[in-house]
């Protein structure tokens, strides 16, 4: 029975100053890596309203606890009718729903058609989400089957499902993004403490990150010059699309650096006969090769200025005074204080913020053994809870939840909501979609806004259950949500006993289980600079952290493929409309990226040792294990061996068996050697 209690007037105006400025911060969070301007309204409103719901979210929960909590007298809390409440949940939850299943997945795909007029981009965005929507349905009329049979065929019954499905995609995705983020937070903080430990890391991954870099501008590369071809045609079946041509050539490099741009050898070649089908696929493919060099280039970016910041901290031990250089084009992640002089400033970076993350890292540590306590044992002994026993009092069976007891449980479900979104972030298991400052795709743009409205609601829900049940049971949420979900054999018990599986990717963040299945399948789900150090802690060879070092030195040079000390003001940054993608480098930028590949050795090549320089120091083993080697090395060849070379027995070679075709000798014992390139099994 809904009441309909009077609208208290000051928990009326605090609930709708917190939705405005919610509204607030999701546009300036919007502003950060999409540009208002040029960026049409149908991506900008769909966006917004897939962040903002799931932010209301979190400010919904804690009101209804007060609200349904309250014993008749005035509650010393924000709450609301139950009412506005309901009507509340309702408005965001199917919001949400619509936009999660339906408009963002098709306005991505509208987005990413590479098709010029609406008709087509429409037509190409049906056919593209119609094999997973497809997929869902038939899944869905299964399940609608069983729960008729069960049920009887009903509205009630047809609702439950739909809920129930959504509800519990949504759980599984959430609990393995939230167990890594668990980890991962209080971990990060650990390690970036030691400003000595995050460079190597950074230098560390250097090179790969510079490896993504050129493929990147190559891909793009090869990509304009097909345009290039098709703007020299002027016969053929290149007349009909003349103008569609132009307008990705006016887009792409500009002609000063057009020369520079030569395709490499095995590129593309641009068919005989042109269509509308190869234009659109030309036009997407140049559209994702322009956003990926624009999200590997601001990448590269603050990789190299952090890695200047931090050796900057690193130089000022000696002089107990820091001065970061390069401050007028800064872009890294490092906070910026202006108004300390340099004596100050050192201890504020070398003592003062070590100490605060090292403070904040226990901190989460505990927040994170907190969640995954209660999560094993709120379905045992919910008693025992630390985040139950944060919200709700057993003094008064249990007593109202109060103003302060809101706060606990708004910050507890921002921090699972904040974990689940570091997953998300750390997970490389979504193609090429990545955020980028002032310059995020389109599609990337509708398919994180997506993500995090789809993580909400399951995240809220799983959070009500830590409570007690005749707490969860008043609830407004729980009449509107899970109640549906308890009633399908599906969701009844599940949001109970599949929390528990939060330990697997808890586990295997913590004893690097994905850095061991990529070595033995050859791919991870994680990136793990960790591993690398621990491989190579020298830093030798190609891939070491010695050539991160030098890539990134030759950056801050003037000589590496952003130009950093011939910049006379930001950063270079491609052209930010949502349409036409980024534009091109200037000509300096294209010499230096020249100059990078002219003086870096191919992968692949003989290692050379680098010599110890003046910073480094080696330990007595790592002298005596180099003496030894140089020993060997150096050591001229005996004379017996200087003559004809040892060979192997007539058995165990290929002499007199077709040569070296991988069926001779000891090879054809085990099936012989696959082709180049294949796989035999």
């Amino acid at each position: 029975m809904v009441s309909t209690s009077p609208i208290p007037v000051g928990s009326s105006i605090f609930f709708s100053f917190a939705l405005f400025t919610i509204s607030v911060l999701v546009l300036l969070l919007i502003r950060r890596f999409l540009t208002l301007r040029a960026t049409p309204a149908y991506l900008i409103i769909p966006v917004f309203l897939a962040l903002a719901l799931p932010a209301s979210v979190v400010l919904l929960v804690p009101i209804d606890l007060a609200s349904s909590s309250r014993d008749g007298g005035s509650p010393q809390a924000i709450w609301l009718p139950d009412r506005l409440i309901l009507v509340s949940w309702r408005i965001a939850y199917w919001l949400i729903f619509v936009l999660t299943w339906a408009i963002l997945p098709l306005l991505g795909e509208y987005i990413d058609s590479g098709y010029r007029d609406p008709k087509s981009r429409i037509q190409y965005s049906i056919r593209s989400n119609a094999r997973y929507q497809l997929i869902v349905l038939c899944c869905a009329l299964v399940g609608l089957v069983y729960i008729s049979i069960q049920n009887g065929f009903q509205f009630r019954s047809i609702k439950a499902l739909v809920m129930a499905l959504a509800y519990v995609w949504g759980l599984v995705l959430a609990i393995y993004l939230m167990g890594h983020g668990l980890v991962s937070i209080p971990r990060t903080l650990f390690r970036n403490a030691s400003v000595s430990g995050r460079l190597r890391r950074l230098q560390s991954h250097a090179p790969r990150l510079h490896d993504r870099l050129m493929d990147a501008i190559n891909d793009l590369e090869n990509l304009e010059s097909q345009v290039n071809q098709l703007q020299r045609r002027k016969t053929g079946s290149a007349r009909d699309f003349q103008d569609w041509i132009e307008e990705l050539g006016e887009s792409s490099t500009p002609p000063e650096a057009r020369s520079l741009l030569q395709p490499t050898e095995g590129s593309d070649t641009v068919p005989a006969v042109i269509t509308e089908r190869y234009m659109a696929d030309l036009t997407r493919r140049l559209q994702r090769a322009r956003h990926q060099r624009a999200r590997f280039v601001d990448e590269w970016d603050r990789l190299v200025l952090t890695a200047a910041d931090l050796q900057a901290i690193i130089n000022s031990s000696a002089s107990k005074k820091l001065e970061f250089s390069h401050s007028s084009y800064r872009s890294t992640s490092l906070p910026r204080v202006k108004f300390l002089t340099p004596y100050m400033r050192y201890h504020v970076y070398v003592h003062l913020i070590p100490s605060s993350r090292l403070a904040l890292g226990a901190l989460f540590s505990a927040a994170s053994v907190c969640v995954v306590w209660s999560e094993l044992i709120k379905s045992l002994a919910p008693r025992l809870s630390i985040v139950t026993l944060s919200v709700v009092s057993y003094h008064k069976n249990p007593a109202p939840v109060g103003f302060g007891r809101q706060v606990a449980a708004s910050v507890w479900l921002l921090y699972m909501c904040w974990a689940a979104l570091v997953g998300v972030n750390d997970a490389k298991v979504w193609g090429n979609r990545a955020l980028v400052r002032r310059n995020t795709y389109g599609e990337s743009a509708c398919w994180y806004a997506g993500l995090v409205a789809r993580l909400t609601v399951p995240i809220a829900y799983n959070f009500l259950t830590f409570l007690p049940e005749n707490v969860r049971l008043d609830t407004t949420f729980y009449q509107f949500l899970g109640q549906y979900i308890d009633l399908t054999p599906l969701g009844k018990g599940f949001d109970y006993f599949f929390p528990v599986f939060i330990l697997l990717p808890i586990c295997a963040t913590l004893f690097n289980l994905y850095g061991r299945v990529k070595n033995v399948c050859g791919f991870g789900l994680l990136e793990e600079e960790e591993e690398d150090l621990e491989n190579n802690p020298a830093g030798y060879g190609l891939g070491g952290w010695r050539e991160g070092r030098d890539l990134i030195d030759r950056e801050l040079n003037g000589l590496g493929s952003l130009a950093l000390s011939t910049r006379s003001g930001q950063s270079p940054r491609p052209s930010s409309r949502a349409d036409e993608g980024t534009r091109g480098f200037s000509s300096s930028r294209n010499s230096g990226i020249e100059a990078i590949r002219s003086s870096r050795p191919a992968r692949g090549a003989t290692p050379v040792s680098a010599p110890l320089e003046e910073g480094d120091q080696e330990t007595f083993f790592q002298s005596f294990a180099h003496r030894v080697r140089n020993t060997f090395e150096t050591a001229s060849k005996p004379q017996w061996l200087q003559g004809d070379a040892f060979r192997l027995p007539r058995w165990m070679g290929s002499e007199g068996n077709g040569g070296n075709d991988g069926n001779s000798g000891l090879a054809r014992w085990f099936g012989g050697r696959p082709e180049p390139g294949g796989v035999r099994l």
